[in-house]
């Protein structure tokens, strides 16, 4: 339950701490005297979006802190989850809410996100305002309401499990069928290119392996060629050599008389000499030099095959060692599509039929829950002053969702005889007002949130029916914490605690105070409410009449 609220700098609130009790507690005062802010206050601690408008003129922050007791189970759970202390089943939520408009949460003086106030806010306290009334005229919201007064989820959670499993078979298959449409050509091409690949046996790098190899092979050939025609050249036929033969026979018989010929005849031998040798080394160079012939076109085709293929396919060796390896792995996964295609077809069909079952089984258990629901609502209605209103729930079967196979919808006659319609074609905000609080009094039990906040539940209601909504609320305060911000004096006699808010002048600045009131307080304050500003003295005798009237019922 919400212990105590502690509030400072918020809107015209300067600072106040704001006890709060089990059971109804109730807030009155005069219109604009802050009660909307306490709930502006609440929504903020549990981590609904703040306005940096909020912020008290002239302050650098607001700060907003709430003391939870008695923890129910379910929190105290999350909170250890999430590393939170609850020393003694205790936790304070505190917001600070900046003027530049930032914000910051913390749990136990620990930082926490605003996200994580929401999610334990919406265990904590359910706030009811004038336009939680939509949920009345938002048929979808219908069945949420029956399955919270039914309480037994069981059926429900076992078939979403179903449902779930359903869809992400048929999401998978459908995306199978997809690939099958295009199947065909991406195997062509697949098989295209582990033809092309494949038979190469690729490694990485290959290539320039090849390359420095071919490159080798192809100079040997040349060196080979050159030696031949060298040894040619020198060696052969009218080479060097033979003309140097021929010119020494040409100068022998004149050399022993000229000197100088004598001397260019010597070095014509020693030419003849050194022209053979170097012939003779040039054979032998040839001989040492091989050349594979086949070799040489092997790696030619080879290097040939290998950079067509790197052109075609837009990569390099290691590419296409890749791409052979990936075009084997998603062929491999094509042909086994097939065979998946036709076992998840099997499943779908298979959980098709469970789900169906158990959205019939579901939507029995629905019919028995709305047949209850309409009479326990009905009754509490009567109570509401409402009688002759009748509830009544068009339940019709409908395609499958994660919901069930349910169309459910709401409908109320408002007079005997009359054919129950829609609530949202004939209800006026007091009847909505009331019928959700009917709906908040019979699913009371069946949650396990402490705090419910009623913001003008009265709107649109007076005399008889306000006091049977206060008795409502009263009762409702005996199995949870209400909080109650109201205009009507009936509703406020049946509070538990009463919180006064006024709004005073000091300073030339507007303050907002909350008082808890003892009985003369309250006397004072109902009897304003009935008879405005400096009641009478009848007023404050019938005012002290009512609350001891109220507190025997």
């Amino acid at each position: 339950m919400l212990k105590e609220l502690y509030i400072r700098n918020l809107a015209v609130i300067k600072e106040a701490v704001i006890p709060l009790e089990k059971k109804l507690n109730v807030f009155t005062g005069e219109t604009g005297a802050g009660k909307s802010i306490l709930i502006n206050g609440i929504n903020a601690v549990l981590g609904q979006r703040s306005n940096k408008d909020i912020v008290r003129t002239g302050c650098d922050k607001a700060m907003i802190t709430a003391l939870f007791t008695e923890l129910s189970e379910d929190v105290e759970k999350r909170l250890d989850e999430l590393g939170f202390a609850h020393d003694g089943g205790e936790i304070t939520i505190t917001r600070e809410i900046s003027a530049d408009g930032g914000s910051v949460s913390r749990i136990n003086g620990r930082t926490a996100p605003a996200s994580l106030l929401k999610e334990l806010g919406a265990m904590l306290i359910n706030i009811h305002g004038q336009h939680d009334n939509q949920v009345l005229l938002d048929s979808e919201k219908h069945l949420h309401i029956l399955d919270s007064f039914g309480g037994d989820d069981t059926l429900l959670e076992r078939y979403r499990a179903t449902f779930r499993e359903l869809q992400q078979t048929a999401r998978r298959l459908g995306e199978l069928k997809k690939q099958e449409a295009s199947r065909v050509e991406r195997t062509r091409y697949l098989n295209e290119v582990i033809d092309d690949i494949g038979e190469l046996e690729l490694e990485a790098g290959e290539d320039d392996e090849l390359e420095r190899e071919y490159n080798t092979a192809k100079n040997s050939e040349r060196i080979m060629l050159a030696l031949k025609a060298a040894v040619q050249a020198l060696s052969g036929e009218e080479a060097a050599g033979e003309m140097i033969v021929s010119a020494e026979n040409e100068l022998s018989p004149f050399t022993d008389d000229s000197s100088e010929l004598s001397e260019l005849y010597d070095r014509l031998s020693t030419a003849e000499i050194e022209l053979a040798d170097i012939a003779s080394e040039l054979e032998r160079l040839a001989g040492q030099t091989e050349l594979d012939g086949q070799r040489l076109e092997y790696l030619s085709e080879r290097l040939g095959t290998i950079n067509r293929l790197k052109r075609k396919y837009l990569t390099d060796c290691e590419g296409l060692v890749k791409l052979y390896e990936d075009s084997c792995r998603e062929l491999s996964q094509l042909d086994s599509s097939a065979g998946e295609i036709r076992e998840l077809s099997e499943k779908r069909e298979q959980l098709l039929h469970k789900v169906t079952g158990e959205a019939k089984e579901l939507f029995e258990y629905r019919e028995q829950v709305a047949g209850k629901f309409c009479k326990k609502v009905t009754e509490e209605l009567e109570f509401l002053n409402m009688s002759g209103v009748v509830i009544a729930v068009r339940h019709e079967k409908g395609k499958l969702t994660v919901n069930g196979m349910d169309t459910l919808e709401f409908l109320i006659s408002a007079n005997k005889g009359e054919e129950p319609k829609p609530i949202s074609r004939i209800a006026s905000g007091g009847e909505l007002s009331r019928i959700m609080l009917a709906l908040k009094s019979v699913i009371a039990d069946r949650d396990s949130i402490p705090t419910m906040i009623f913001d003008e539940i009265d709107t649109g209601v007076s005399g008889k029916a306000a006091q049977k909504i206060g008795i409502k609320l009263r009762e409702l305060g005996k199995v949870r914490q209400v909080i109650c911000v109201t205009h009507l004096s009936q509703i406020a006699v049946m509070a538990d605690h009463h919180l006064l808010i006024e709004k005073t002048v000091a300073d030339d600045r507007t303050e907002t105070h909350v008082t808890p009131l003892d009985f003369d307080g309250r006397v004072a304050e109902i009897a304003r409410i009935m008879g405005g500003e400096d009641p009478s003295e009848l007023m404050l005798e019938t005012a002290e009449a009512e609350l001891r009237k109220a507190a025997e019922i």
